[in-house]
């Protein structure tokens, strides 16, 4: 496994460590293990996470501006968790409501010694953070007028929502509130994944 994620690796610009790739193969084993008994995910093969998972995650991470991030309906800690272990430097908090996505997670950083990462178990609505965040990342939500109308209150003055999306489409843009704008949308390439990506910059307008 570790050898397919060097490959797919090499297919990017991408810097990454021993550690890292040690990590992020780490991961995907948990998430393999963990998902027979917690149904994490719904894609099973570990070799398939690879690039559903892992890839389409860490893509993400030279896009990041900012030090402190939320990732939004985390799951089993996507993208969070590999977008953490590629940014050591950066902190991120993932917030997901349900116990046994949240336990996986804590599972996850212990036993990969991740110091980045801050799990948090409520619904996105209930969660007042203390400071808001230079990114609200999400891939989970269904609509980016969703994502951005229940997670107003995360972004810091100068913050931004980062939403991964599958195709880029006018019509969720024309469906944004009106307090709020698309300053930029990114194409990523995901080595051997089937479909298009796109990272959606949203800002809030003074």
């Amino acid at each position: 496994m570790k050898q397919r994620l060097e490959q797919l690796i090499a297919q990017t610009e991408l810097q990454v460590t021993e550690q890292q790739i040690q990590q992020l193969v780490g991961y995907v084993e948990l998430l393999h293990k963990w998902n027979k008994a917690y149904n994490l995910t719904s894609v099973r093969d570990p070799r398939d996470m690879l690039v559903k998972h892992i890839m389409d995650s860490i893509v993400v991470s030279a896009y990041l501006k900012g030090g402190n991030f939320i990732d939004v309906g985390t799951g089993p800690g996507l993208p969070g968790i590999p977008l953490a272990i590629m940014c050591p430097d950066k902190t991120f908090t993932l917030l997901d409501s349900l116990g046994k996505r949240i336990r996986f997670i804590r599972q996850v950083i212990h036993e990969l010694k991740i110091a980045n990462v801050t799990p948090v178990q409520s619904r996105v609505e209930d969660f007042q953070p203390e400071l808001g965040f230079d990114g609200v990342i999400s891939r989970a939500f269904a609509s980016m007028n969703d994502m951005v109308s229940w997670c107003r209150h995360l972004p810091a003055a100068d913050g931004h929502f980062l939403a991964l999306k599958g195709q880029f489409s006018q019509q969720e843009v024309a469906e944004l509130p009106e307090w709020c704008s698309v300053t930029e949308v990114q194409s990523l390439q995901v080595p051997e994944l089937e479909g298009v990506r796109h990272l959606v910059t949203l800002t809030a307008k003074d």
